[in-house]
């Protein structure tokens, strides 16, 4: 996998396939490499036909999920419901603190469970 050190490189990049000329996105490391779990996810989007904005708003979305975990120090297969927390968190910090202000994360939905 695609070192990652603090996550101040990792990037989006958009790409054109040869032939093709069908657009989609990608997440690049520090080492300006793909981040393979990201990429394999944004594969199977773009394999399923879905729209390139998808995919983009995906790689921005799970960029920001890796900048955090590098930032850390923590292995993506190996985070805790308290990770996700902090990610959440994270992205609620005000301009200049977290990833650059408040926004909406297309990946993270967090309800507390119902109590019957």
């Amino acid at each position: 996998m695609t070192r990652m050190n603090g996550g101040s490189a990792v990037r989006v990049q958009r790409v054109v396939m040869p032939g093709s000329g069908v657009e989609s996105w990608t997440v690049l490391g520090d080492d300006s490499g793909p981040v393979e779990p990201v990429e394999r996810f944004l594969a199977f989007l773009a394999a399923v036909e879905r729209s390139p904005n998808t995919v983009k708003a995906y790689a921005h979305d799970l960029k920001d999920w890796f900048t955090f975990l590098a930032g850390r120090g923590l292995d993506w297969q190996a985070v805790t419901l308290e990770d996700v927390a902090g990610f959440v968190a994270w992205l609620r910090l005000p301009p200049g603190r977290g990833t650059g202000g408040w926004r909406y994360c297309l990946l993270w939905t967090v309800t507390a469970p119902s109590r019957a």
